[in-house]
Parts: C-alpha cells; sequence; structure tokens
C-alpha cells in the first residue's frame, strides 16, 4: 500500500457506493511538471510554471474568444486521488477534520479548479500560469474567471447581453 492510502490518526474511510455516470467528458488534458502530490504546490501561484492545457478534438474552437480574459477558472478531475475519506487528518495541523470542511483533493467527487493567469494560446493548447494538479490530469472545463464575467466587467467592456 502506498503513503498516499495510508490512514491518519483520526481518519476514516468509508466503503464507496456502486458508481454511477454522471455522464462527464474530458475535454483535454493538463500538462504540469509535477508527477506526484509530494511535488505539487498546495496552492498554485500566477508566478508559477507555465502550464499547458491541450483541448482535445471537437472542443478546440470552444476556445475562441478565451484570450479576451486574462484570468480563466480551470475545473477538473483529480484522478489520483483517494475518494473514500469522510474524516481527514491534515498532515501539518494534527486535527481531525469533515472532508467537505477541506480544500484536500481527497473527496467523494475528486474536481479541482484553479483561477489561472492566462499566458496565451498556441493552436489547442492554453499556456496558463497558477496550477497546482498533476501531470495528465483530465481536463473537464474552462471559464472565464467569475470576476472578469460580472455584469459590472461586462458592461464596461461594452459586451452586455439581452436578458
Amino acid at each position: 500500500m502506498s503513503a498516499e492510502n495510508n490512514l491518519r490518526d483520526g481518519e476514516l474511510a468509508v466503503e464507496m457506493p456502486a458508481v454511477r455516470d454522471a455522464g462527464l467528458i474530458f475535454i483535454g488534458r493538463i500538462r504540469t511538471p509535477w508527477i506526484s502530490r509530494e511535488d505539487a504546490p498546495r496552492q498554485g501561484r500566477h508566478d508559477g510554471p507555465v502550464c499547458r492545457l491541450e483541448i482535445f478534438d471537437p472542443w478546440v474552437p470552444a476556445l475562441q474568444g478565451v484570450d479576451f480574459y486574462s484570468n480563466l477558472e480551470v475545473i477538473y478531475w483529480l484522478h489520483r486521488s483517494r475518494r473514500d475519506l469522510v474524516l481527514q487528518s491534515p498532515k501539518k495541523n494534527g486535527s481531525t477534520r469533515g472532508t467537505f470542511s477541506l480544500r484536500s483533493p481527497v473527496r467523494p467527487n475528486p474536481i479541482g479548479t484553479s483561477i489561472v493567469r492566462l499566458v496565451g494560446i498556441e493552436g489547442a493548447t492554453v499556456l496558463v500560469r497558477g496550477l497546482d494538479c498533476l501531470d495528465e490530469t483530465p481536463l473537464l472545463d474552462l471559464k472565464p474567471d467569475r470576476c472578469e464575467f460580472s455584469p459590472l466587467a461586462a458592461q464596461k467592456r461594452g459586451d452586455v447581453e439581452a436578458e
């Protein structure tokens, strides 16, 4: 058993229920310099390394207009995370807390999000800074940062849509 699957004092794992397919579609793959959780940063930084969001066909045309935004929200599937812990003991604080009170990647549905800085777009690849996930993480979605997409920001850009 790897160190990633060992329980710490106070942690509780449950038996996972039968899988029900939610119909998620991976739209791409994330390329980062990190191959293990121990190597990955705890939080992404906008001055961190440039990472690549490789968009799969047929989703490449959906990138049109993405370069208008300086910050993007990246939503990804933490494919190497445990899914069975309901109580966790973060390694550096020694207390036990419920999974839903933590930002740990260990979750029933291991969905991760990061607000990243757009560096550029090269064909079907989006270059960003600010990720903290492992190399080859499946990409679920890409959206403009909520702050840049607010009604006030849209009004400043002059692209307010009819309601």
